[in-house]
């Protein structure tokens, strides 16, 4: 009889026990489902970017137009005559833009449009590939020749500026204005070293001048040059 209750006695201590063992796990089952943040504790960070590429746009806002230049020419008698032709460069670009120009025609820029006559010279007072400062006309031969200037001074290529005495003069001014002779060859006449969101206006000037008993004396007929600007951004 004491055999028999002792067995029970360890029977029972066993199986609560066991039931303790059971009702321990599904306490810790529940405290996970019910609280998932003590189930994972540790924080975390993820870092990413958000990109978007806005590209540069340079070009003509206005471009340049024909010219018509203003007053006829005798030829025997000579004389002279102007015309110009502006344009206007918008820009996003931080570094700015350049503006070359170059003409057709070889050896001169301007040609008689019926008799192909190269009559009126490129002008003859370049200073090392660069304009001279002011306009000097020659005694003995028709010429054409060309000039710069911008809105703002900064716009104009240093070769079209002078400092009192030389042309080609950086922050110099264009109070006196440096001519240079038409050629095939491009020619740097306007540059910026910054945006120009609203514009950057630049405008060409032409000279036509013939003198009296030219030699050779220009053909009765329209010379024709033509010239081509060339932008890039910086």
């Amino acid at each position: 009889m004491k055999l028999i209750t002792t067995v029970h006695i360890t029977q029972q201590a066993g199986y609560a026990a066991t039931l303790a063992v059971a009702t321990l796990g599904l306490l810790m089952i529940m405290h996970v489902v019910a609280e998932p943040q003590i189930g994972h504790s540790q924080s975390d960070t993820s870092e990413f970017t958000i990109r978007q590429t806005i590209t540069g746009e340079t070009s003509f806002l206005v471009p340049p137009t024909d010219v018509s230049m203003s007053g006829s020419i005798s030829g025997i008698t000579g004389g002279q005559a102007t015309g110009s032709s502006q344009f206007v460069v918008q820009t996003n670009n931080a570094t700015g833009y350049r503006v070359d120009i170059a003409f057709e025609g070889s050896p001169t820029a301007m040609v008689g449009d019926v008799s192909g006559s190269i009559a009126l010279r490129n002008y003859g007072n370049d200073v090392g590939g660069q304009p001279s400062r002011g306009y000097v006309a020659s005694t003995t031969a028709a010429q054409f020749a060309y000039t710069v200037t911008s809105s703002s001074t900064l716009d104009t290529d240093d070769s079209f500026l002078q400092n009192g005495t030389t042309c080609n003069a950086a922050l110099g001014n264009s109070a006196v204005s440096c001519w240079k002779a038409p050629s095939n060859t491009p020619f740097t006449i306007a540059d910026r070293n910054s945006s120009a969101v609203n514009g950057a206006t630049t405008t060409v000037t032409f000279n036509v001048t013939v003198p009296n008993g030219a030699v050779p004396v220009p053909e009765a007929e329209t010379y024709t040059a033509t010239a081509t600007l060339s932008l890039f951004p910086l």
